[in-house]
């Protein structure tokens, strides 16, 4: 009887160490993701994240859907800062990331996020600000805008997507550069920023190519925030170095995915390969392009180095402005 009982023992005990072991070591993802986008629903960041994301429940891909969650705010301060304090870091819950906006505002908000407590997964797309002015606008070129300010201080408002986004930065940067007193007035998020452009509240707008593109017979396009022409959606829109303005790609929205500091490298490792495969997708890269969103692909370790880059450059970039 003994004997009978500890062979009994014996077998709960494998079977319990069993139970653990497949729970250690099961497989990942077993169930849903979600994704946090900092934006409202419709604005460039939504529209892409879901479009990248759209085939995750493939078995090559993560194997799993992946739900988008909005919680807009504060130009995405509200949802990186929850983000950043709250989300699990079991590797279910992810966040989008938008550069420079979150570096930026870590470095001149007191945030609870920066580049040390969030970990990069993979990046889908760089999307360069654009300056933008109503249809109905007397303005057709920079030049002429740029005229009307000098001769008209503080009557040009300018709409943009928060505070210390690439929208802003590239406000920041055309006010020195073309010695012009300006208003910015920051909307909700890229949605509300091209609204206030569309139907005529403000004189100008800083906003997203993509949205822009999409925008196209709302608006005109006046110059691109960019090194190089984007020779993809907007080939006749000028660069502003082009027509001698300096306002770089500082601005450029680099567009992934993160996840919370503490996550396992396992999971992380799992994510960045499949996410990367995942952006590349003939179907997702057809999608993006028909939306005139610019795809640009980056490893997890490219990412970390341009996180780095962009961080030591902006805390220069913004002492100055």
């Amino acid at each position: 009887m003994k004997n009978l009982k500890l062979k009994m023992l014996a077998k709960l005990l494998i079977m319990g160490l069993l139970v653990s072991s497949l729970s250690l070591f099961g497989k990942y993802p077993d169930r849903p993701l979600s994704l946090m986008v900092a934006y409202n629903p419709g604005g460039a960041t939504d529209f892409q994240a879901r479009i990248v994301t759209m085939m995750s429940g493939l078995d090559n891909y993560i194997g799993e859907a992946i739900a988008v969650v909005n919680r807009p705010g504060a130009g995405g301060q509200v949802g990186w800062n929850q983000f950043a304090t709250k989300a699990r870091k079991n590797g279910y819950q992810l966040a989008a990331y938008n550069v420079p906006h979150f570096i930026a505002q870590s470095i001149v908000f007191k945030t609870k996020y920066n580049i040390n407590n969030l970990e990069p997964i993979a990046n889908w797309g760089a999307d360069p600000a654009v300056l933008i002015v109503p249809k109905s606008s007397p303005f057709d070129s920079l030049a002429e805008l740029i005229s009307f300010a000098k001769a008209n201080p503080g009557k040009i408002t300018v709409s943009g997507a928060g505070l210390y986004v690439g929208h802003h930065i590239a406000y920041l940067q055309l006010e020195k550069a073309a010695d012009v007193d300006l208003k910015y007035v920051p909307g909700s998020g890229g949605v509300g920023a091209m609204r206030l452009v569309v139907s005529e509240e403000v004189r100008a707008g800083f906003n997203n190519l993509s949205d822009s593109f999409r925008n196209r017979d709302r608006i005109k396009i006046l110059a691109v925030a960019d090194l190089n022409r984007n020779q993809e959606f907007l080939p006749n829109v000028p660069t502003f170095l082009e027509k001698g303005v300096n306002v770089d790609d500082s601005s450029v929205n680099f567009r992934g995915i993160m996840v919370r500091k503490g996550t396992s490298s396992k999971n992380i490792n799992f994510l960045s390969t499949r996410a990367q495969r995942m952006f590349n997708d003939p179907r997702v890269v057809a999608k993006m392009k028909e939306g005139g969103s610019p795809l640009r692909v980056l490893s997890r370790n490219q990412v970390i180095k341009m996180w780095q880059e962009r961080e030591v450059f902006l805390r220069e970039l913004l002492k100055e402005l």
